[in-house]
């Protein structure tokens, strides 16, 4: 499993959401790297990592992630993830592998109807830029152009870089790790356990993952520290990059 490091202090983990990578953490890394020891992951079948023949949910990127963990030498880390990543970080909790879990808008606390939903626009968003293609990046290069193709997972996409865009645009298009996990995105469940401290970020213009589904979250984890974010999507790190640098750097 491909990852970036960098930093020092003791570790922190950052885990990606569905057709995601690594990159998405850019614009929190200069903070976090001040101090922690990052390792920002691309999940099997997603960045750079090939696919690796697994059943592509939620406790098995977890599986993939504790293994990467051993081969590093990495002992209780904290944890953040995004959307997929943030249900994988509460997997790790879960176990015992975490020493705290942040997770923004996390999978596990939608109903069969949210799944279904969730699953739709961001497949929506694969295939319109699929279609799209070689005139993604003459796109991203504009405002209209970012507006609308990263709209569905930014509240402020004109802040995005053009250029990496389009390169988290062909990315999403080209995971072969998309669609077992997208398959399998419904089927996970966040059922409690852990005694970790965790916190639970959600953007109010989530469209992905709408930010009536932080009430469930609430219900489900009721000691957890639960942060409503203003004005930002479902990746809210370059809508609000150093509202969440804090809350990683506070949680770790």
């Amino acid at each position: 499993m491909r990852f970036h490091r960098e930093g020092h202090g003791s570790p922190l983990v950052l885990v990606h959401g569905l057709g995601s990578r690594w990159q998405v953490w850019r614009p929190v890394l200069p903070a976090l790297a001040e101090h922690f020891d990052v390792i920002a992951v691309d999940l099997p079948g997603f960045g750079e990592s090939p696919p690796d023949g697994g059943r592509g949910d939620v406790p098995h990127f977890a599986d993939q992630v504790v293994a990467l963990l051993d081969e590093l030498g990495v002992v209780r880390p904290a944890v953040g993830g995004s959307s997929l990543g943030g249900g994988v970080a509460l997997e790790l909790g879960r176990r015992g592998i975490a020493r705290s879990v942040t997770a923004f808008s996390p999978v596990g606390f939608y109903g069969r109807g949210g799944a279904k939903w969730c699953q739709g626009v961001v497949g929506l968003a694969r295939r319109g830029g699929a279609a799209l293609g070689p005139v993604l990046p003459g796109l991203m290069r504009t405002r209209a152009g970012r507006g609308a193709l990263c709209g569905i997972f930014y509240a402020k996409p004109l802040r995005l870089d053009p250029a990496e865009s389009a390169a988290d645009a062909r990315a999403l298009v080209a995971a072969p790790g998309f669609d077992i996990a997208c398959r399998e995105l419904g089927s996970w469940r966040f059922a409690g356990g852990g005694d970790i401290p965790v916190t639970i970020a959600w953007g109010t213009r989530d469209i992905v993952l709408p930010y009536r589904q932080a009430a469930r979250a609430r219900q489900l984890l009721p000691r957890a520290r639960h942060v409503r974010l203003p004005g930002c999507g479902h990746l809210p790190f370059s809508d609000d990059p150093e509202t969440c640098a804090r809350l990683l750097i506070e949680a770790g």
